[in-house]
């Protein structure tokens, strides 16, 4: 399995302000943290957003989530690809074509993101694949069988709960990233999350990158949350 691992701190502001204010919380850190920029600060920002904080050094996951049919999604991965992200994704519910476009739509381009794609969001349960989406089968399965196109379609890995992610290494190999939300500490409160677990945890399980959110910006002191998370998934102490 990839020994390389990272933690990911989702920026879930609604503005600059408050996002820079956090940022500069690690101005004399010496580990820039790898951030994620998400629907809500993207969509209130803009692009130029995704160049300031690269500017400061800091590695991008642009979470965005495309999901159309293939050739829009060809374009939007062409155009969001030239803002020097270093981590984009899609949905793979989308199906293999539309993967596939995304693919082609970062072809060529000079510092290629990894590409992933979101299998099935950390707060779908069960009940709620089988019962409002109407997708039969277990989670488990369904979450594989998305991977597996994932894979197929040539993209770099998946989103999925850290529960899942030694089951996909299994199923498709160790060359193949996972990267898992759904992160609390042990304790803490899971929030909206239905399948989680703790830094840990999810380094035994075999996730590449976990992304975490309100237990590092939430925290009272988001450094030393950070530095646990880094401790407890990276170095694997507990």
């Amino acid at each position: 399995m990839r020994s390389d691992r990272d933690v990911i701190v989702a920026l879930d502001f609604p503005d600059s302000s408050k996002t820079f204010e956090f940022i500069d919380k690690f101005e004399s850190y010496p580990r820039k943290p790898f951030v994620k920029i998400g629907m809500e600060l993207f969509y209130s920002e803009g692009p130029d957003i995704v160049r300031k904080i690269k500017a400061r050094g800091h590695k991008i996951f642009l979470d965005l989530k495309l999901h159309d049919i293939p050739n829009t999604v060809k374009g939007g991965m062409r155009s969001l690809c030239s803002l020097g992200a270093d981590m984009l994704n899609l949905h793979a519910a989308g199906g293999i074509d539309m993967m596939k476009a995304a693919v082609e739509g970062l072809a060529g381009a000079d510092n290629k993101p990894l590409l992933i794609a979101v299998t099935q969001l950390t707060s779908i349960s069960q009940e709620k694949l089988n019962n409002e989406l109407l997708i039969s089968g277990s989670i488990d399965q369904v979450i594989i069988n998305y991977a597996k196109n994932a894979k197929t379609a040539g993209l770099d890995g998946v989103v999925c709960s850290p529960l899942e992610a030694g089951k996909i290494h299994e199923a498709i190999g160790e060359n193949f990233y996972t990267v898992t939300p759904g992160i609390r500490f042990t304790g803490s409160d899971a929030g909206d999350q239905a399948r989680f677990t703790d830094p840990f945890k999810a380094r035994e399980l075999g996730s590449n990158f976990i992304v975490v959110g309100r237990p590092v910006t939430k925290a009272e002191d988001p450094v030393k949350a950070y530095e646990k998370c880094v401790k407890e998934f990276c170095e694997g102490v507990k």
